[in-house]
This record gives structure tokens, C-alpha cells and sequence, in this order.
């Protein structure tokens, strides 16, 4: 187990934002883990717990306590059972399902991160979420000092939250089982009508495994949401903002809005979420509130390839990135009376 002081926390996030940690471990095994976070709760020191960094806007001012870097690794398919160890590098879990020819997570490849993040957030993208596949998670529980084996029903999954996200000082996720389909190479049925575009398909038909996962990638990589070093657009947190659920009366209310500002021609996007409940889209809004891609003048800015991506431009500080948000935020309320949620987990700021 690595031990490092003033360790800055910037190079482990993809944002590449945020000042150092008063003292930064790396676990790489289960018991490594578990010993890193006793430690800090018996001596009652401030935790942060750090995966692959794709969900985190740290401060710039840093963290005032122990960070632990998550990087344990395991990888092991038993027929159509998968299980990864919660450091496991998401992107490149999902390939190795692929080339197993066993479906369910295939809509998913190219999301950054590590495995052990995706049933906190209940990691969705391009009609599939985690929480149709995950069956069961290990984590070590705070509270009672334990080692405990979560359900899928007791993880508490809705959309872009779990009982993880809900409790987040309780559990720290170790390993996440999964069950998968064989399809005889085929993917599940797609369920995105993007997707199913560009496959030249209809929605809920299978394509063969590999075609999906390289026409998720495509698409992802057209909105800069494939991690590259070399494209500023990647330097973000992928998705900033959540996709607003409102209920029907919201929703009628925002209609109205919709109509007074674009017209009577103009619909937004609207999609089923439960009983009484529609999902429109935070991409539309942002930017038919005037934030359109590339909208900014400092280092952080709107991605020149997706609206719903806040980006680093290379020297940008925390605090660029949030007093951007906090426009955009303040924007599309105006203009449509919604209230944008952030999706990543903030560190020492808040919007």
C-alpha cells in the first residue's frame, strides 16, 4: 500500500482539476482497502475515496484528509457470471465481455471510470444501465465494521442513484457481480433509437456484440466522451448535469415555457419515467438556453461536441469550471423554470 503527503489529486481525476490531499494511499488489494478506511474512521480523519476519477470536481483548495485511490484489479467470468473488482477499468471490462460473447454491458463501452463506481452512480448510457445486469455488490459497510453482500434489490437502483449514493459515508464498494446473456454474439435488445440508427435497425433487434460496442464508441467519441489526452473536449466529467424528471404537472408547466420562449412549433424532448413522471433532456435545454457547444471565453468551457459536457481547456481552476456551471444553471432555469442537477460527486464546493 502506497503512501504519499501533499499528493496532488488533479492527475487521478479526468477533469484534471482539484489541489493536492493532505495524504493520498493507494490500496490495490480488498484487505488493503478495508485497513485504509478503519484507520481513517478509528481516528476520525476525513475520507475520500477515489476510483477511476471520472465522477469527481475536487476544490481547488484540495482535501483536508486521507484520500484513498481505489486500484485493485480482478476480472473473472464464470459461464455467464462476471465479477470485477471495484478497481477494475471499466472501458476495458466491457471489451473483455465483448470478446467473451456475453452481453448485457456492450451499450457501455467507453464510459470512463472504474467498475466499482458503476452501481453508486447506476452507470447508464445508450438504453442500458448497470442496474439490469448487476446482481450483486460486495462492500465493506462503515457502519457495522463488516464485509456485507448487497443485493440487487437492496441497492436501491434508480435512475443516476443507489442506495450507495444515498448513504455515501456507509459503504465502500470492494466487488460487483453481473449477470450476463449469451446470445450466441448477439447484443441484448437495443433499446436506443440513436443506436439502433446507426446500425441501420429497429429498436429492441440485436446486432452482433462487436458491431454495437463499436457504434457506441463512435457516437461517444463524436461528443467527446472517450477519454483522450490530446482532445481538451475529454477533459470533463462526460455527462455534467442529469436529465430532469418532472412530474406531469411540472412538465405541463415547462411546455408552456417551452412555448413562450421557441414557439408553438417547438418540442421538446419527452420520454416515459414511471407513473405520473417524464425525462426530457438537459442537452436540449442548455442549449436552447442559449449555452450552445464551445460557449465560454476562460479555460472551462461547454464542449465544442456536446452541450452536456463542462470541459478543462488545459489551465482551467475549479473554480472556472464551477462558476461556469453556475451560469448555465442559472440560465436554463430562467428561461424554462427547471433547476439543472449536477452529476458529479463535488469535493469541498459545492454549485
Amino acid at each position: 500500500m502506497q503512501e504519499l503527503h501533499d499528493a496532488p489529486l488533479a492527475p487521478l481525476t479526468t477533469f484534471r482539476l482539484g489541489g493536492p490531499a493532505t495524504r493520498l494511499v493507494t490500496a490495490t488489494t480488498d484487505a488493503e482497502v478495508i485497513d485504509a478506511v478503519r484507520e481513517a474512521d478509528d481516528t476520525g480523519m476525513p475520507l475520500l475515496l477515489i476510483g477511476g476519477g471520472s465522477n469527481l470536481v475536487i476544490g481547488d483548495k484540495g482535501f483536508d484528509g486521507t484520500a484513498l485511490h481505489i486500484a485493485t484489479r480482478g476480472f473473472s467470468l464464470d459461464g455467464t457470471t462476471l465479477e470485477l473488482a471495484a478497481g477494475e477499468i471499466w472501458t476495458d471490462a466491457v471489451a473483455r465481455t465483448v470478446e467473451a460473447g456475453l452481453a448485457g454491458v456492450e451499450c457501455l463501452a467507453g464510459i470512463p471510470g472504474s467498475a466499482g463506481a458503476t452501481p453508486i452512480q447506476n452507470v447508464g448510457a445508450y438504453g442500458q444501465e448497470v442496474s439490469s445486469t448487476i446482481t450483486e455488490v460486495i462492500a465493506y459497510d462503515r457502519r457495522s465494521g463488516e464485509t456485507v453482500t448487497l443485493t440487487n434489490s437492496d441497492c436501491g437502483f434508480s435512475y443516476r442513484h443507489s442506495r450507495f449514493k444515498a448513504e455515501p459515508e456507509r459503504y465502500v464498494v470492494l466487488r460487483v457481480r453481473f449477470g450476463l446473456e449469451d446470445a450466441d454474439g448477439l447484443s441484448a435488445p437495443l433499446r436506443y433509437a440513436e443506436t439502433a440508427r446507426a446500425l441501420g435497425v429497429e429498436p429492441g433487434e440485436r446486432v452482433p456484440l462487436t458491431e454495437a460496442r463499436d457504434t457506441v464508441l463512435k457516437l461517444r467519441a463524436g461528443k467527446g466522451m472517450v477519454l483522450d489526452p490530446e482532445d481538451h473536449d475529454t477533459w470533463s466529467a462526460g455527462s455534467f448535469f442529469t436529465n430532469p424528471i418532472l412530474t406531469d404537472e411540472e412538465f405541463a408547466v415547462f411546455r408552456a415555457r417551452v412555448d413562450e420562449r421557441l414557439g408553438a412549433g417547438a418540442e421538446p424532448p419527452a420520454f416515459p419515467a414511471g407513473e405520473g413522471r417524464i425525462k426530457t433532456s438537459a442537452a436540449w435545454l442548455i442549449d436552447k438556453a442559449g449555452f450552445t457547444k464551445g460557449y465560454g471565453t476562460g479555460s472551462a468551457r461547454i464542449s465544442t461536441k456536446h452541450t452536456l459536457a463542462l470541459t478543462n481547456r488545459g489551465d482551467a481552476t475549479t473554480e472556472d469550471l464551477l462558476a461556469l456551471a453556475r451560469e448555465v444553471v442559472t440560465g436554463v432555469r430562467e428561461a424554462f423554470g427547471v433547476t439543472l442537477v449536477n452529476e458529479p460527486v463535488t469535493v469541498g464546493v459545492s454549485l
